[in-house]
């Protein structure tokens, strides 16, 4: 997808779009030309303004930890693991996982870079510390 295409151009579902661009191994996100601020999670109109003038733009995946808690299983469950409110370089905010650190590393105010894995034959961004 180009910068200049709209989720009306698309012909598809938000979702639809965003999960398509993982596959494809790029991390793309919702840019309101209105409101001239990145959105997230994929909608199909920019919050507060109702806005449809969406477009679907690369980012860089830069990033800093905003919030992280740790989930504690037992081993045998898989052991623990985090999750974390990354704030995006380009201004919005994803829950993912910090990954190659123990979860008790992460840290508020770490930087990390996105990456795209596939899991269960789905594409999902996760960070790594950078």
């Amino acid at each position: 997808m180009t910068d200049t295409d709209t989720i009306e151009a698309a012909g598809r579902g938000p979702d639809e779009i965003y999960r398509e661009n993982l596959k494809q191994g790029r991390l793309c996100i919702q840019y309101c030309t209105a409101k001239k601020a990145y959105i997230f999670p994929p909608r199909i109109m920019s919050p507060g303004t109702g806005s449809q003038t969406l477009e679907w733009r690369e980012v860089s995946g830069r990033g800093e930890v905003y919030s992280t808690s740790v989930i504690r299983r037992k081993p045998d469950r898989g052991g623990n693991y985090n999750i974390a409110l990354i704030d995006l370089e380009e201004g919005s905010r994803m829950m993912s996982q910090v990954i190659d650190v123990a979860p008790e590393d992460v840290t508020i105010g770490m930087p990390v870079q996105a990456v795209i894995e596939d899991r269960d034959g789905e594409a999902v961004v996760v960070f790594r510390p950078r």
